[in-house]
């Protein structure tokens, strides 16, 4: 399974910081993963950048008792620019870092696609990191706005898996798709 922009451990990193944000964001964030692992049969998990949101906090320790539940679980982390937390905690955690980039076969995986300065013939990119989201526009002036999955010709973006981010709106050029992630549906965007 490839995810990228859990940010597990952002509203405690607000709550932290005297903002009073639910834990249970984090919580079902959690379960969300719990119920995707198990109902997939998961055996590896593939994080394009931000697992984490920024120094270790109390989620952190949640997040561990998760690992000892799902220890089978290989877990690749593409590191992106909010995974800070030292090394010595990512080796505890059972979780392979990739500083940059982790390629298998001809697909590479990167955090943030505008960090790579060239793309390589006959590799895809996938990404995370700028949250995608489109805009839908109903018949009564009503915007409403989703995250999507973006691919375009040379790399694809993942959406946020929190629902603890923001979305950056994209308008899909021609020959690129975006699919909207709606409730309990997918609806491409052309």
């Amino acid at each position: 399974m490839i995810l990228a922009d859990l940010h597990f451990g952002k509203s405690g990193h607000f709550r932290k910081s005297g903002i009073a944000v639910p834990q249970n964001i984090y919580k079902e964030d959690l379960q969300r993963l719990t119920d995707l692992v198990t109902h997939f049969k998961v055996n590896q998990l593939l994080v394009v950048g931000d697992l984490f949101h920024s120094a270790a906090n109390k989620e952190m320790d949640l997040f561990l008792k998760w690992r000892k539940d799902f220890a089978y679980l290989n877990i690749h982390l593409i590191k992106g620019n909010h995974d800070i937390l030292k090394a010595e905690w990512y080796q505890q955690a059972g979780i392979n870092c990739h500083d940059q980039l982790y390629a298998i076969r001809n697909i590479s995986f990167i955090h943030d696609i505008r960090e790579q300065k060239e793309l390589a013939d006959g590799q895809y990119y996938v990404s995370g990191h700028i949250h995608p989201g489109v805009g839908l526009k109903g018949l009564g002036k009503q915007n409403l706005n989703f995250p999507c999955f973006y691919f375009g010709k040379t790399y694809g973006v993942l959406p946020a898996f929190s629902r603890f981010t923001g979305l950056h709106t994209i308008e899909p050029k021609k020959n690129e798709k975006a699919f909207a992630i709606l409730e309990h549906s997918i609806l491409e965007i052309q």
